[in-house]
């Protein structure tokens, strides 16, 4: 099967797709795009050999990250290796930190529990670019064209020679973290809060921060369970019964959950309420504004609520759309200065961060919101309703048997466009990822495939549930017909 990068690396089945053996060559073909001088278009020093590899909590992610340092270092690469499992946004900021040519993360983030995979950095600890994943192909292809094998190192043999040297990544990330959360602010209002790591490699990290600070943090699936459970480490609703249960018998009046790499949140309110990104975005988009003073431009994926858009009319900022993938957000964030940028599945960061989606991060913010306003999260997604919304959503993914030509796709349902769902006009149509309907309520319905899975996805987001219910209905009508 041949191997491709999607909206955020390579993602396969362990033991089908996903081998030593495939690792090795895909290991092979980074090494190989990065001693070709164009990796970052010329625009690095060529002398510098620096990769940093991190891994999560997945079956045998540890060992795959050995042999992706066996790799680097048999090409002459210095590798720092994380010495223990470690969140994707601690090791993309280790990139930076370390001024490395280029990070691997060992992980298949939210995905179910029998996939791996890799995420592949730049040196500015956002993800690697289309161009540079499309290189690393390049010579994927290549390689096996020539019957090239990959170069390999012994362990042990690269760390006796300093090619090879664990690292703990987290305490420089702490460090960081500090200068972005206010945590004296916490600690004059320290909270209760119930903290799901979902098995990922997140685990210990919010609870070490908030040591100090008199919060009283209860932790949930804090263990090492490379199944995780059997669950997809998605903080999703239906995911997220153990942190609803914990919140129930009183052990946290906020619930804060984060996915198998703990680049994407979660969050519960003091009412067992789910809070998903789209609100946890808003809200710090709000918080950013009125309570620290923040401007810049505002950037959204396509199937990220228009609360947002809302939120910025009011504020006067400016706001980008952007493809699925917080690769197109980091873009952004490296060319003009953004306050904030997210997407619809929880990966966001703002100003003063590296271009990465981080689940902790966003985390704590939410624990800083909650004790500076003296108000429960419950109370503050209350608020943004009340001013900005209603606003309710859904998605449903629709498993694909054969792959769908996205560009045929997208022909068809421009050409298919309805006047009007739900008895509202469409005013508006975009193609940016998928094809959007914006409805004169400033509903909308995304139809869009997956860049990481054979899924095609339909999103709603409706000022009333019975306005969702008929963008869904015509979208998985319009759906079935082009699968």
């Amino acid at each position: 099967m041949p191997i491709h990068f999607g909206t955020d690396g390579w993602r396969a089945v362990i033991s089908d797709t996903f081998t030593f053996s495939n690792l090795r060559l895909v290991t092979q073909a980074i090494a190989d795009a990065i001693a070709s001088g164009s990796w970052m278009n010329g625009d690095h020093d060529p002398n510098n050999k620096t990769v940093v590899v991190g891994y999560d909590t997945r079956f045998l992610s540890d060992r795959y990250a050995q042999d992706v340092a066996r790799v680097m270092a048999a090409n002459g690469l210095k590798v720092y290796l994380s010495q223990s499992d470690a969140p994707t946004p601690a090791i993309s900021y280790a990139v930076r930190h370390l001024n490395a040519i280029a990070g691997v993360m060992i992980t298949a983030s939210h995905n179910a529990p029998r996939y791996n995979g890799v995420k592949l950095k730049s040196p500015y600890g956002g993800s690697a670019s289309p161009e540079q994943c499309r290189r690393v192909e390049v010579y994927l292809n290549d390689n096996e064209a020539q019957v090239r094998g990959p170069n390999l190192m012994d362990f042990e043999q690269a760390r006796s020679m300093g090619l090879i040297q664990r690292f703990n990544p987290i305490p420089d990330y702490h460090n960081h973290l500090r200068k972005l959360i206010d945590f004296d602010a916490i600690a004059e209002n320290p909270q209760q809060i119930v903290v799901d790591s979902m098995y990922g490699s997140g685990r210990g990290v919010i609870r070490t921060l908030l040591q100090g600070t008199g919060c009283e943090v209860y932790e949930l699936r804090n263990e090492m369970n490379p199944g995780f459970g059997g669950v997809h480490p998605e903080p999703i609703a239906k995911h997220l019964g153990p942190l609803s249960g914990a919140i129930s018998i009183g052990k946290g009046s906020i619930g804060l959950a984060t996915d198998g790499d703990a680049d994407r949140i979660g969050a519960m309110d003091e009412r067992c309420n789910f809070v998903d990104p789209h609100k946890v975005m808003a809200l710090a988009l709000k918080y950013l504004v009125e309570h620290r003073g923040y401007t810049g431009s505002v950037v959204r994926t396509v199937s990220t609520t228009r609360m947002i858009d809302r939120l910025a009319k009011k504020y006067g900022l400016v706001l980008h759309e952007t493809p699925v993938g917080f690769n197109h957000i980091a873009d952004w964030m490296m060319a003009e200065d953004v306050l904030i940028g997210g997407e619809e599945s929880g990966g966001i960061s703002f100003k003063g961060h590296i271009p990465e989606g981080d689940g902790i991060l966003m985390g704590l913010l939410l624990v800083e919101m909650v004790a500076v306003t003296g108000k429960t999260l419950g109370e503050l997604v209350q608020e943004l309703l009340d001013e900005v919304g209603p606003a309710h959503y859904e998605r449903v993914d629709l498993r694909l048997k054969h792959p769908v030509a996205k560009d045929k796709m997208t022909e068809y349902l421009l050409n298919n466009r309805p006047e009007a769902i739900g008895g509202e006009p469409i005013v508006d149509i975009t193609s940016t990822d998928g094809v959007k309907y914006i409805l004169g309520d400033d509903s909308w319905l995304l139809v869009r495939p997956s860049g990481t899975e054979p899924v095609l996805r339909v999103y709603a987001e409706g000022r009333s549930p019975q306005m969702v219910r008929e963008m869904m209905t015509y979208g998985q009508q319009i759906a079935a017909s082009i699968v």
